[in-house]
């Protein structure tokens, strides 16, 4: 992200796309454009890009996008789809960009060049949480791909998907039972398998989803409404019985409830949304979700990471996450419009929550002996499960360091539970840096650094595996993981979170 002008946040695009100012330059007009008029239009001045077949003049926009001029001229006058599915997919630029909207391709556009098109290079694919593509392993895709059937008794349907995979679990199934509406997900590496019908007739709100791991079977269980036979499952619906790469799959949405707000610091709070009864939906470690909601009449979408209701100090006990709550750690901004908006939801008013996204995998973790995460900020949200994670149920690790940092001490997050955890665990060490601190602070201060990083960052013995995990505002994780490299430490070892 990039710092913008006075006078250009979102809500100040939103009143200038509602004005009924021409931001095409066509006065209202649509056209079909040609590779070559598309081509054209190429510079700051005079900038339209193709996404999805439809082209946009992006110039009157220019000064109000968050990753700042450059990186729309990525792909002006071209097709930026690939560009803008590997930075910002979440975003609906329909909605954002629909008062600038030229016309439709008339042909198939000319690709953005393909040093821009591959996202830069590899070490900005892993910053941008993009891993290289990842082909299924071994046999052919159709040997590989799930199927399902389903059989009723008089008060229950039970709808059975073939996997194909060993190791099915709770964090790799999603499903939703809305208004007679059945989506089930199951998550195979890179790709998805989807069924999703009509149902024939009404069920009940619970849902229970059973698993046999061995052989990769998943059952999905409704209660029938009325005990009547049914003559099918239900009509298919569009995305029924396909299997594709998650990444090609649009975001699913289902509404939960707010049902607590806490003060965390002054001015970070723990929201606590309930998923509906008819969801099974358990958020990945490393992973994140998007909020939706409608601001202004526009459509804003925002990431965030899980975390859990606290940090457990008592590590026989299972994870205090219980498949019916989200959690989520959210700094409140005095002139952000998503989250003054967040802030602004009553206890019982609901918000658009998706479905888990990210390539971070647990096997990471446990393959490492010593972890290191750095967190600026906000930044520590996507390490509380992983921190949880690591001293629950790695035994191989001999270090686990948090090293944190924040403007003052007044900005710490969860302070005395870190330091009690460091207390409780000898493999744990909590280590807080402060860039703006007072004259009482006798901690370490100062910014992200190579000395810093030299000093805290160290192998528990020569050449143990290490996993060094980083989050935080875009300049410290891209700092962050160049002062690693220069300490030697290899992409292998480092985990960037997007912030």
């Amino acid at each position: 992200q990039v710092p913008l002008k006075p006078g250009r946040s979102l809500m100040d695009w939103i009143r200038l796309s509602k004005s009924g100012k021409d931001l095409t330059g066509l006065k209202g007009r649509l056209i079909e454009v040609t590779e070559d008029e598309l081509a054209k239009h190429n510079t700051k001045e005079d900038c339209w890009i193709c996404i999805r077949g439809f082209v946009y003049n992006v110039t009157p926009y220019m000064e109000y996008h968050p990753g700042g001029e450059d990186e729309l001229m990525k792909a002006a006058g071209t097709d930026g789809t690939d560009l803008f599915d590997q930075v910002h997919r979440w975003v609906n630029y329909e909605s954002m960009l629909k008062e600038c909207l030229v016309g439709r391709m008339a042909v198939k556009p000319i690709a953005a060049p393909k040093e821009i098109s591959s996202t830069l290079s590899e070490d900005k694919k892993q910053l941008n949480g993009m891993l290289p593509e990842k082909k299924l392993p071994g046999a052919s895709a159709k040997d590989l791909t799930p199927s399902y059937n389903w059989f009723q008794t008089d008060s229950l349907i039970t709808i059975v998907i073939y996997t194909k995979q060993k190791g099915m679990n709770a964090e790799l199934v999603i499903v939703d039972c809305q208004d007679k509406r059945l989506r089930g997900e199951i998550i195979v590496d890179d790709h998805s398998y989807v069924v999703e019908v009509d149902l024939d007739h009404a069920v009940q709100d619970n849902v229970a989803v059973t698993f046999a791991e061995k052989v990769g079977k998943v059952e999905i269980i409704l209660k029938k409404k009325d005990n009547i036979h049914w003559k099918m499952l239900g009509q298919p619906l569009e995305s029924h019985n396909t299997f594709i790469k998650r990444m090609d799959r649009g975001l699913f949405y289902r509404k939960c409830k707010l049902v607590s707000k806490m003060e965390v610091t002054h001015d970070t709070k723990l929201f606590c949304l309930m998923l509906p009864k008819s969801t099974h939906l358990h958020v990945p470690t490393g992973q994140h979700v998007y909020l939706k909601q409608i601001i202004a009449g526009t459509e804003v979408v925002k990431p965030y990471t899980p975390v859990l209701p606290y940090l457990p100090l008592d590590f026989k006990q299972p994870s205090p996450s219980d498949g019916a709550h989200i959690y989520l750690m959210i700094k409140i901004y005095s002139c952000g419009l998503f989250t003054q908006a967040l802030d602004h939801l009553q206890i019982g008013d609901c918000i658009s929550v998706s479905n888990p996204e990210g390539n971070f995998k647990k096997s990471q973790v446990q393959t490492s002996e010593d972890l290191f995460l750095l967190a600026a900020g906000t930044g520590f949200t996507p390490m509380v499960k992983l921190l949880n994670f690591a001293l629950t149920e790695v035994s191989c690790l001999r270090t686990v360091k948090l090293i944190f940092f924040n403007k003052t001490e007044d900005d710490i997050l969860w302070r005395n539970q870190l330091e009690q955890l460091a207390l409780k665990d000898e493999r744990f060490e909590v280590q807080f840096i402060l860039s703006q601190p007072t004259k009482d602070w006798v901690g370490k201060e100062g910014k992200i650094s190579s000395s810093f990083l030299s000093e805290f960052v160290k192998r528990s013995r020569k050449d143990s595996k290490v996993l060094i995990c980083i989050c935080g505002p875009t300049l410290f994780t891209e700092q962050g993981v160049q002062y690693l490299k220069d300490l030697g430490y290899s992409q292998e070892e480092i985990y960037a979170f997007t912030a």
